[in-house]
């Protein structure tokens, strides 16, 4: 998406292409181009040269070991990663995590985490989602009992991505069942090898192994490992939410996809003429541009004020929806573009083979996709939840 950068951010944009020319593995360019999975050891192999590079943490200050950009920086890295096939760093512990325990965690806390979310040497992940607390998440039922130096947590949450992977989750518990829903909340980190802990696997329709159950029968966590205040969780959890909201917009991801599709249409045909030439087909296309075009400027504002210490407010939400939306529209002119080649779904295609690829460029992950991007518009807050707080903040007043 062309934007009029000035004389320094294209030096740094060149900087950017330099480095992904120079340290991106191809190997790992080309998984991410086909959607194949790189498993735990590829996001650790890009994760540490990152680090290396001191890249790792754009939003994060210097203080504690970020770069600290500011938002065009942000935005140019983001989108020149996404032009180069780069992986998504997983954002559990660097984009979700950090800013909570920078904002609310003890010193204690932070020296001891914040570095090792760095190295690699933890790898977080996310327990918030019950089984009867997902888009209404303040009426979780984990509950966590102090008991002397520790809490003792029991029970599930669900939908926890990579969990397989973590040695760590950062938990929403009940430690009040007599207050408000969300006055009784607390945020505990708790040590995933912690006895009474246990990962079950949720199988996804592809077939992969995403997302997982999380259950816990008298785990014993440490009372230091609590953030910030007893029952006053649910500030924190909003925090980082406004963070994990504007993240799922993923614009340079978008942007990167419109490329795919537009690609696509070129070279495949409709009535004897390239789709891209169909009025219908493009004026979708079309739309769907002018839309990213709109969302990028709103993500600038977003991560501007992020970076200036500012929580990201209702717009966050706004961000959430729109673009997810944009996301699941170009996914489904990717469908349309790669027409009866985006038919199969089989684990061949989700997982890479031997066998050359069928049909226009990319056509291959275009089913994965589209269906592993139906989950964009619930998780982070279903989106009819985000228009809630929409109208609620814009309209009638209040967080």
């Amino acid at each position: 998406m062309d934007l009029s950068y000035s004389a320094e951010e294209l030096a740094f944009r060149d900087e950017v292409r330099r480095f992904l020319d120079e340290k991106l593995p191809q190997d790992m360019s080309d998984a991410v181009r086909e959607g194949r999975s790189l498993g735990k050891e590829g996001h650790d192999r890009w994760h540490a040269i990152l680090n290396e590079q001191g890249w790792l943490a754009p939003n994060w200050p210097r203080e504690f070991g970020g770069c600290e950009w500011n938002a065009v920086q942000r935005h140019i890295f983001e989108e020149e990663c996404c032009r180069a096939h780069a992986p998504r760093v997983v954002p559990f512990g660097l984009t979700m995590l950090a800013p909570v325990l920078q904002k609310f965690g003890s010193k204690t806390q932070q020296d001891h985490y914040l570095p090792r979310i760095l190295s690699g040497e933890d790898w977080w992940c996310q327990g918030y989602s019950e089984p009867g607390a997902g888009s209404d998440l303040a009426s979780l039922k984990t509950k966590a009992v102090r008991e002397g130096d520790h809490y003792v947590v029991n029970g599930q949450k669900t939908w926890t991505t990579l969990g397989q992977h973590a040695n760590w989750i950062f938990c929403l518990v009940r430690t009040n069942p007599e207050a408000k829903q969300q006055e009784g909340i607390s945020f505990l980190l708790i040590d995933m090898d912690t006895p009474g802990v246990e990962v079950r696997p949720i199988i996804l329709l592809d077939g992969t192994h995403e997302v997982n159950e999380v259950w816990f029968t008298d785990v014993r966590v440490p009372v230091e490992n609590l953030v910030g205040e007893e029952n006053r969780g649910w500030t924190y959890a909003k925090y980082l939410l406004t963070h994990e909201r504007t993240n799922i917009a993923g614009v340079g991801f978008s942007q990167a996809g419109l490329d795919a599709v537009k690609r696509m249409a070129r070279a495949e045909m409709s009535g004897g003429r390239p789709l891209i030439e169909n009025p219908h087909f493009a004026a979708r296309l079309a739309k769907a541009e002018i839309d990213l075009m709109a969302m990028s400027t709103t993500n600038l504002r977003i991560i501007s004020r992020a970076a200036s210490g500012q929580a990201p407010g209702v717009e966050s939400s706004m961000l959430k929806v729109k673009g997810t939306i944009i996301r699941q529209e170009i996914n489904d002119l990717a469908r349309r573009a790669a027409g009866l080649y985006a038919m199969p779904f089989a684990s061949e295609a989700v997982e890479g083979g031997n066998e050359p690829p069928i049909g226009p460029e990319g056509a291959e992950q275009v089913s994965p996709q589209y269906f592993n991007n139906r989950k964009l518009s619930i998780f982070g807050g279903s989106n009819e939840i985000q228009r809630n707080i929409i109208a609620k903040v814009k309209l009638g007043g209040g967080a």
